[in-house]
């Protein structure tokens, strides 16, 4: 069976800096003049949660169906249908390709818009063995920017779900922004009006180190924060590891 790519955490990432001695200095980039410091928040967040094990998956390829699956849907019901799917030994390109659409479907069908994730996670197959001989390392060893360009020319595949397959599965240093990520900012003040993901894609990563297991474990944080405490609706900000840093006014509303 494939390794899986992402192991444990360990200890935090941006205190230790990844791979260097205990006692290394921690590599820093300052957030820009009077942005949020997204150093302190993950900081509290880690302090308070812990090493959160992110992303739940047994093989690469495994993370990469999980992030198709999710768009939409609950991972609760994902991970009912990686349950089938490992059951039938279909989380493998060329095995799940030789089952085709419709027996991948019936098998996805917790996750719902089955038929239509069916076919596109076909279609990356297809593009994995046709193009990169089905090599997951011939795919990600590539220039960052070209393997996210290919990603996103794919059918049903935006940005966040190419940048979790680039971070979960590839290994590489993008952070993911997803409406838990912009309900956040926004309840804290941060949140331009006219920002797009891009924008404050850039942000994050203009303002914390590029390291991957710093962006693997702080994106977890965020969401585990957002389910909660930050959830949609009234937010339950009292002892909240963020209260600190929201406003004086308190969160902005929804």
């Amino acid at each position: 069976m494939e390794r899986s790519a992402l192991p444990h955490p360990g200890p935090d990432p941006l205190l230790t800096g990844r791979r260097a001695p205990s006692r290394a200095r921690p590599r820093r980039a300052a957030p820009r003049t009077g942005d949020v410091s997204f150093r302190r928040w993950y900081e509290a967040l880690f302090r308070a949660y812990g090493p959160q094990g992110w992303w739940p998956g047994r093989s690469r390829f495994e993370v990469i169906v999980g992030a198709y699956l999710t768009q939409n849907i609950a991972w609760s019901n994902v991970a009912r249908a990686l349950r089938n799917l490992r059951k039938a030994r279909l989380l493998h390109p060329g095995r799940m390709r030789r089952a085709g659409a419709g027996v991948v479907a019936n098998l996805i069908r917790p996750s719902g818009y089955y038929n239509q994730k069916a076919e596109r996670l076909l279609v990356f197959v297809r593009l994995l063995e046709e193009r990169h001989g089905g090599s997951l390392d011939h795919l990600f060893g590539r220039p960052l920017e070209v393997v996210r360009r290919e990603l996103l020319d794919l059918p049903g595949v935006g940005p966040e779900t190419a940048d979790s397959i680039l971070l979960y599965a590839a290994n590489r240093p993008v952070f993911v922004i997803d409406a838990y990520t912009r309900r956040l900012l926004h309840r804290h003040g941060h949140l331009g009006r006219d920002e797009g993901y891009e924008d404050l894609r850039r942000r994050f990563e203009e303002a914390l180190p590029a390291e991957v297991d710093l962006y693997n474990e702080f994106h977890a944080l965020i969401v585990r924060l957002a389910k909660e405490r930050c959830r949609s609706g009234i937010p339950d900000c009292r002892g909240c590891p963020l209260e600190p840093f929201l406003p004086p006014s308190g969160p902005r509303r929804d």
